[in-house]
Protein backbone atom coordinates (compact mmCIF):
# COMPACT_ATOMS: atom_id res chain seq x y z
CA UNK A 1 0.00 0.00 0.00
CA UNK A 2 1.80 3.47 -1.25
CA UNK A 3 2.04 5.74 1.56
CA UNK A 4 -0.05 8.11 1.23
CA UNK A 5 -2.84 6.80 2.63
CA UNK A 6 -1.41 6.69 5.90
CA UNK A 7 -1.92 11.21 5.70
CA UNK A 8 -4.47 11.53 8.28
CA UNK A 9 -4.39 14.78 6.64
CA UNK A 10 -4.92 15.53 2.62
CA UNK A 11 -1.36 16.57 1.19
CA UNK A 12 -2.39 18.58 -0.92
CA UNK A 13 1.40 17.89 -3.61
CA UNK A 14 3.33 14.76 -3.57
CA UNK A 15 5.88 16.82 -4.40
CA UNK A 16 6.88 19.76 -2.48
CA UNK A 17 9.63 21.91 -4.61
CA UNK A 18 11.70 24.25 -3.66
CA UNK A 19 13.51 27.03 -5.94
CA UNK A 20 16.75 27.29 -5.17
CA UNK A 21 20.29 27.41 -7.08
CA UNK A 22 23.96 26.36 -5.49
CA UNK A 23 27.48 27.39 -6.48
CA UNK A 24 28.98 23.89 -6.95
CA UNK A 25 32.40 24.13 -5.87
CA UNK A 26 35.31 22.05 -7.27
CA UNK A 27 38.53 21.92 -4.61
CA UNK A 28 41.76 21.25 -6.01
CA UNK A 29 43.82 20.91 -2.83
CA UNK A 30 42.87 17.18 -2.05
CA UNK A 31 45.10 17.81 2.04
CA UNK A 32 43.33 20.64 3.44
CA UNK A 33 44.56 19.84 6.94
CA UNK A 34 41.73 19.69 9.06
CA UNK A 35 42.60 16.64 10.95
CA UNK A 36 39.24 16.72 13.00
CA UNK A 37 36.95 16.64 10.42
CA UNK A 38 39.29 13.76 9.00
CA UNK A 39 38.55 11.60 12.07
CA UNK A 40 35.03 12.27 11.84
CA UNK A 41 34.81 11.10 8.22
CA UNK A 42 36.45 7.98 9.58
CA UNK A 43 34.23 7.39 12.13
CA UNK A 44 31.23 8.22 10.01
CA UNK A 45 32.73 5.30 7.83
CA UNK A 46 32.96 2.90 10.65
CA UNK A 47 29.39 3.47 11.95
CA UNK A 48 27.55 2.65 8.80
CA UNK A 49 24.92 0.41 9.33
CA UNK A 50 21.58 -1.48 7.39
CA UNK A 51 18.26 -0.57 8.97
CA UNK A 52 16.98 -3.63 7.75
CA UNK A 53 19.62 -5.79 9.82
CA UNK A 54 20.44 -3.98 12.41
CA UNK A 55 16.14 -3.15 13.50
CA UNK A 56 14.63 -5.94 14.85
CA UNK A 57 11.23 -5.19 12.76
CA UNK A 58 9.80 -8.70 13.60
CA UNK A 59 8.90 -6.72 17.37
CA UNK A 60 5.41 -5.18 17.43
CA UNK A 61 4.27 -1.81 18.77
CA UNK A 62 1.85 -2.02 21.67
CA UNK A 63 -2.05 -1.16 20.25
CA UNK A 64 -2.76 1.16 22.82
CA UNK A 65 0.22 3.15 23.37
CA UNK A 66 2.81 2.13 20.54
CA UNK A 67 5.87 3.58 22.01
CA UNK A 68 4.99 2.75 25.32
CA UNK A 69 5.15 5.96 26.63
CA UNK A 70 3.86 7.64 30.18
CA UNK A 71 0.63 9.80 29.74
CA UNK A 72 2.72 12.41 31.19
CA UNK A 73 4.38 13.06 27.58
CA UNK A 74 0.93 13.49 26.44
CA UNK A 75 0.80 17.50 25.39
CA UNK A 76 -2.67 18.34 27.04
CA UNK A 77 -2.36 15.60 29.94
CA UNK A 78 -3.62 16.91 33.25
CA UNK A 79 -6.15 19.17 31.41
CA UNK A 80 -9.68 19.52 31.84
CA UNK A 81 -9.97 18.15 27.94
CA UNK A 82 -8.13 15.24 29.03
CA UNK A 83 -10.03 14.23 32.26
CA UNK A 84 -13.16 14.01 30.14
CA UNK A 85 -11.54 11.78 27.44
CA UNK A 86 -12.44 8.19 27.76
CA UNK A 87 -10.12 5.02 27.99
CA UNK A 88 -10.68 4.62 24.15
CA UNK A 89 -10.49 8.57 23.21
CA UNK A 90 -6.99 8.76 24.89
CA UNK A 91 -5.61 5.51 23.46
CA UNK A 92 -6.53 6.66 20.10
CA UNK A 93 -4.52 10.11 21.27
CA UNK A 94 -1.77 8.17 22.27
CA UNK A 95 -1.61 6.46 19.02
CA UNK A 96 -2.21 9.77 16.58
CA UNK A 97 -0.12 11.73 19.08
CA UNK A 98 3.06 9.87 18.86
CA UNK A 99 2.66 9.03 15.14
CA UNK A 100 2.52 12.94 14.58
CA UNK A 101 5.91 13.11 16.31
CA UNK A 102 7.54 10.47 14.15
CA UNK A 103 5.95 12.03 10.88
CA UNK A 104 8.06 15.29 11.77
CA UNK A 105 11.34 13.51 12.81
CA UNK A 106 10.75 11.95 9.34
CA UNK A 107 10.41 14.95 6.84
CA UNK A 108 12.88 16.51 8.78
CA UNK A 109 15.50 13.45 8.29
CA UNK A 110 14.19 14.31 4.74
CA UNK A 111 15.27 18.16 4.59
CA UNK A 112 18.53 17.06 6.40
CA UNK A 113 19.44 14.60 3.41
CA UNK A 114 18.88 17.35 0.68
CA UNK A 115 20.95 19.41 2.95
CA UNK A 116 23.49 17.37 3.39
CA UNK A 117 23.25 16.09 -0.43
CA UNK A 118 24.06 20.48 -1.27
CA UNK A 119 26.61 20.46 1.70
CA UNK A 120 28.62 17.84 -0.70
CA UNK A 121 28.23 20.45 -3.76
CA UNK A 122 29.15 23.82 -1.54
CA UNK A 123 31.47 23.24 1.03
CA UNK A 124 34.56 25.00 0.23
CA UNK A 125 37.21 22.27 1.96
CA UNK A 126 37.65 18.48 0.85
CA UNK A 127 37.52 16.76 4.00
CA UNK A 128 34.07 18.46 4.48
CA UNK A 129 33.33 17.13 1.49
CA UNK A 130 34.22 13.46 2.42
CA UNK A 131 32.18 14.10 6.01
CA UNK A 132 29.01 15.68 4.37
CA UNK A 133 29.12 12.14 1.70
CA UNK A 134 28.85 10.12 4.63
CA UNK A 135 25.51 12.25 6.25
CA UNK A 136 24.06 11.72 3.20
CA UNK A 137 23.74 8.10 3.76
CA UNK A 138 22.99 8.28 7.40
CA UNK A 139 20.02 10.65 6.91
CA UNK A 140 18.69 8.37 3.78
CA UNK A 141 19.15 5.82 6.05
CA UNK A 142 16.92 7.51 8.86
CA UNK A 143 14.07 8.24 6.19
CA UNK A 144 14.22 4.51 5.65
CA UNK A 145 13.54 3.30 9.53
CA UNK A 146 11.32 6.42 10.00
CA UNK A 147 8.78 5.96 7.41
CA UNK A 148 9.19 2.13 7.84
CA UNK A 149 8.30 2.58 11.32
CA UNK A 150 5.47 5.06 10.36
CA UNK A 151 4.28 2.72 7.14
CA UNK A 152 4.41 -0.76 8.35
CA UNK A 153 3.77 -0.25 12.42
CA UNK A 154 1.85 3.02 12.71
CA UNK A 155 -0.08 2.44 9.71
CA UNK A 156 -0.75 6.04 9.89
CA UNK A 157 1.44 9.24 8.94
CA UNK A 158 0.83 13.35 9.32
CA UNK A 159 2.43 16.17 6.98
CA UNK A 160 5.09 18.13 7.45
CA UNK A 161 4.32 20.75 10.68
CA UNK A 162 4.40 24.68 9.44
CA UNK A 163 7.11 25.76 11.29
CA UNK A 164 9.35 22.99 10.64
CA UNK A 165 8.39 23.40 6.74
CA UNK A 166 9.28 26.89 7.18
CA UNK A 167 12.82 26.46 8.28
CA UNK A 168 13.85 23.64 5.95
CA UNK A 169 12.56 26.41 3.30
CA UNK A 170 14.80 29.03 4.69
CA UNK A 171 17.56 27.21 5.07
CA UNK A 172 17.18 25.35 1.15
CA UNK A 173 16.48 28.48 -0.32
CA UNK A 174 19.79 30.08 1.05
CA UNK A 175 22.75 28.83 -1.01
CA UNK A 176 25.45 30.05 1.39
CA UNK A 177 26.89 26.57 3.06
CA UNK A 178 27.40 28.27 6.07
CA UNK A 179 23.87 28.98 6.57
CA UNK A 180 23.10 25.30 5.23
CA UNK A 181 25.56 24.35 8.37
CA UNK A 182 23.74 26.52 10.92
CA UNK A 183 19.84 25.67 9.80
CA UNK A 184 20.70 21.74 9.76
CA UNK A 185 23.80 21.15 11.77
CA UNK A 186 22.80 23.48 14.51
CA UNK A 187 19.30 23.96 14.41
CA UNK A 188 17.56 20.92 13.41
CA UNK A 189 19.97 18.06 14.01
CA UNK A 190 20.59 20.08 17.80
CA UNK A 191 16.92 20.16 18.61
CA UNK A 192 16.07 16.83 17.16
CA UNK A 193 18.83 15.00 18.98
CA UNK A 194 17.20 16.57 22.75
CA UNK A 195 13.68 15.19 20.90
CA UNK A 196 15.25 11.83 20.29
CA UNK A 197 16.06 11.67 23.81
CA UNK A 198 13.14 11.99 25.05
CA UNK A 199 11.52 9.14 23.14
CA UNK A 200 14.59 6.96 23.38
CA UNK A 201 14.64 7.06 26.96
CA UNK A 202 11.25 7.43 27.80
CA UNK A 203 9.71 4.45 25.72
CA UNK A 204 9.32 1.01 26.71
CA UNK A 205 8.98 -0.56 23.44
CA UNK A 206 12.36 -1.68 22.02
CA UNK A 207 11.76 -1.57 18.49
CA UNK A 208 10.86 2.56 18.85
CA UNK A 209 13.65 2.95 21.27
CA UNK A 210 16.14 1.34 19.14
CA UNK A 211 15.41 3.56 16.12
CA UNK A 212 15.91 6.41 18.16
CA UNK A 213 19.34 5.25 19.62
CA UNK A 214 20.81 4.25 16.15
CA UNK A 215 19.27 7.47 15.03
CA UNK A 216 20.90 9.35 17.23
CA UNK A 217 24.11 8.10 16.97
CA UNK A 218 24.55 9.15 13.46
CA UNK A 219 22.92 12.89 14.84
CA UNK A 220 25.60 13.28 17.16
CA UNK A 221 28.27 13.09 14.78
CA UNK A 222 26.24 15.47 12.01
CA UNK A 223 25.86 18.32 15.36
CA UNK A 224 29.83 17.55 15.74
CA UNK A 225 30.56 18.53 12.26
CA UNK A 226 28.42 21.81 12.07
CA UNK A 227 30.21 22.98 15.15
CA UNK A 228 33.86 21.75 13.73
CA UNK A 229 33.15 23.89 10.35
CA UNK A 230 31.35 27.08 11.82
CA UNK A 231 33.52 27.86 14.91
CA UNK A 232 36.53 27.54 12.31
CA UNK A 233 34.57 30.07 10.18
CA UNK A 234 32.86 32.51 11.75
CA UNK A 235 35.60 34.44 13.63
CA UNK A 236 36.81 35.61 10.12
CA UNK A 237 33.22 37.57 9.17
CA UNK A 238 32.52 40.68 9.74
CA UNK A 239 29.89 42.24 12.00
CA UNK A 240 27.68 42.80 9.44
CA UNK A 241 27.86 39.36 8.40
CA UNK A 242 27.54 38.23 11.76
CA UNK A 243 24.71 40.17 12.33
CA UNK A 244 22.68 38.64 8.72
CA UNK A 245 23.30 35.02 10.51
CA UNK A 246 22.10 35.91 14.09
CA UNK A 247 19.27 37.24 12.60
CA UNK A 248 18.71 33.88 10.57
CA UNK A 249 19.19 31.76 13.93
CA UNK A 250 16.78 33.91 15.90
CA UNK A 251 14.10 33.15 13.23
CA UNK A 252 15.24 29.43 13.16
CA UNK A 253 14.85 29.36 16.84
CA UNK A 254 10.88 30.82 16.73
CA UNK A 255 10.24 28.58 14.10
CA UNK A 256 11.39 25.71 16.36
CA UNK A 257 9.89 26.93 19.32
CA UNK A 258 6.46 26.74 17.81
CA UNK A 259 7.01 23.12 15.82
CA UNK A 260 5.88 21.06 18.84
CA UNK A 261 2.35 22.64 19.43
CA UNK A 262 0.94 19.92 17.42
CA UNK A 263 -1.31 21.98 16.13
CA UNK A 264 -2.76 19.34 13.27
CA UNK A 265 -3.26 16.78 15.16
CA UNK A 266 -6.51 17.48 17.56
CA UNK A 267 -8.99 18.11 15.28
CA UNK A 268 -8.07 14.53 13.83
CA UNK A 269 -8.45 13.28 17.04
CA UNK A 270 -12.04 15.12 17.56
CA UNK A 271 -10.70 17.13 20.28
CA UNK A 272 -11.42 21.14 20.24
CA UNK A 273 -8.14 22.37 18.03
CA UNK A 274 -8.12 25.80 20.08
CA UNK A 275 -8.13 24.52 23.29
CA UNK A 276 -5.82 21.97 22.97
CA UNK A 277 -3.58 24.86 21.49
CA UNK A 278 -4.13 27.06 24.51
CA UNK A 279 -3.52 24.89 27.22
CA UNK A 280 -0.35 23.27 25.67
CA UNK A 281 1.04 26.68 25.02
CA UNK A 282 0.24 27.51 28.64
CA UNK A 283 1.49 24.44 30.51
CA UNK A 284 4.41 23.94 32.73
CA UNK A 285 5.40 20.21 30.70
CA UNK A 286 5.40 22.61 27.57
CA UNK A 287 7.95 24.96 29.37
CA UNK A 288 10.20 22.01 30.50
CA UNK A 289 10.38 20.09 27.04
CA UNK A 290 11.01 23.80 25.04
CA UNK A 291 13.73 23.68 27.77
CA UNK A 292 15.43 20.52 27.60
CA UNK A 293 15.39 21.10 23.61
CA UNK A 294 17.18 24.32 23.89
CA UNK A 295 19.75 23.16 26.44
CA UNK A 296 21.59 21.37 23.73
CA UNK A 297 21.16 24.60 21.18
CA UNK A 298 22.95 27.48 23.56
CA UNK A 299 26.24 25.70 24.23
CA UNK A 300 26.68 24.86 20.34
CA UNK A 301 25.43 28.91 20.01
CA UNK A 302 27.83 29.99 22.21
CA UNK A 303 30.99 27.78 21.23
CA UNK A 304 30.16 28.95 17.82
CA UNK A 305 30.75 32.41 18.35
CA UNK A 306 27.06 33.35 18.05
CA UNK A 307 26.44 33.93 21.50
CA UNK A 308 26.16 37.85 20.86
CA UNK A 309 23.63 40.26 23.15
CA UNK A 310 21.09 40.30 20.50
CA UNK A 311 21.09 36.26 20.42
CA UNK A 312 20.96 36.37 24.04
CA UNK A 313 17.75 39.00 24.06
CA UNK A 314 16.16 36.87 22.08
CA UNK A 315 16.83 33.69 23.74
CA UNK A 316 15.32 35.57 27.17
CA UNK A 317 12.03 36.69 25.15
CA UNK A 318 11.40 33.31 24.08
CA UNK A 319 11.20 32.70 27.49
CA UNK A 320 14.34 30.04 27.50
CA UNK A 321 17.27 31.86 28.78
CA UNK A 322 16.91 31.62 32.06
CA UNK A 323 16.69 27.48 31.74
CA UNK A 324 19.38 26.83 29.80
CA UNK A 325 22.66 25.87 30.95
CA UNK A 326 25.70 27.29 29.11
CA UNK A 327 28.21 25.33 30.57
CA UNK A 328 26.85 22.07 29.32
CA UNK A 329 29.29 19.66 28.20
CA UNK A 330 27.92 18.91 24.76
CA UNK A 331 30.75 16.85 23.75
CA UNK A 332 30.20 14.79 26.94
CA UNK A 333 26.08 13.88 25.70
CA UNK A 334 26.86 13.40 22.14
CA UNK A 335 29.66 10.77 23.12
CA UNK A 336 26.95 9.45 25.62
CA UNK A 337 24.83 9.27 22.46
CA UNK A 338 26.91 6.88 20.63
CA UNK A 339 27.11 4.56 23.93
CA UNK A 340 23.43 4.27 24.25
CA UNK A 341 23.34 2.70 20.64
CA UNK A 342 26.20 0.64 21.50
CA UNK A 343 24.28 -1.03 24.42
CA UNK A 344 21.44 -1.49 22.23
CA UNK A 345 23.68 -3.69 19.86
CA UNK A 346 25.08 -5.54 22.89
CA UNK A 347 21.56 -6.06 24.32
CA UNK A 348 19.80 -7.41 20.95
CA UNK A 349 23.27 -9.74 20.62
CA UNK A 350 22.34 -11.21 24.59
CA UNK A 351 18.66 -12.16 23.26
CA UNK A 352 19.88 -13.35 19.73
CA UNK A 353 22.13 -15.66 21.73
CA UNK A 354 19.88 -16.91 24.29
CA UNK A 355 17.48 -17.23 21.07
CA UNK A 356 19.44 -19.69 19.48
CA UNK A 357 20.44 -22.12 22.57
CA UNK A 358 16.69 -22.57 22.85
Amino acid sequence: MTSMYRYQLPVEETEWKVNSQNDVTFVWEYEDGNDDLLKLYDKGKQQQWDAKERIDWDLDLDPENPMEMPDEMIRIYGSPIWDKMTKKERINLRRHGQAWQISQFLHGEQGALMVSARIVETVPDINAKFYAATQVMDEARHVEAYSRLLHDKFELAYPITPPLASLLEDVLHDKRWDFNYLGMQVLIEGLALAAFHGLRDMSKNPLSASVNAYVMQDEARHVAFGRLALRDYYPHLSASEMAEREEFLIEGCWHMRDRFTSNELWEVVGLPAKECIEWVEASESMRLFRTRLFSRIVPIVRDIGMWSDNVQAAFEKMGLLEFCDPNLDVDALLAADEKVAEEFDAKAHVTQTIQAAE
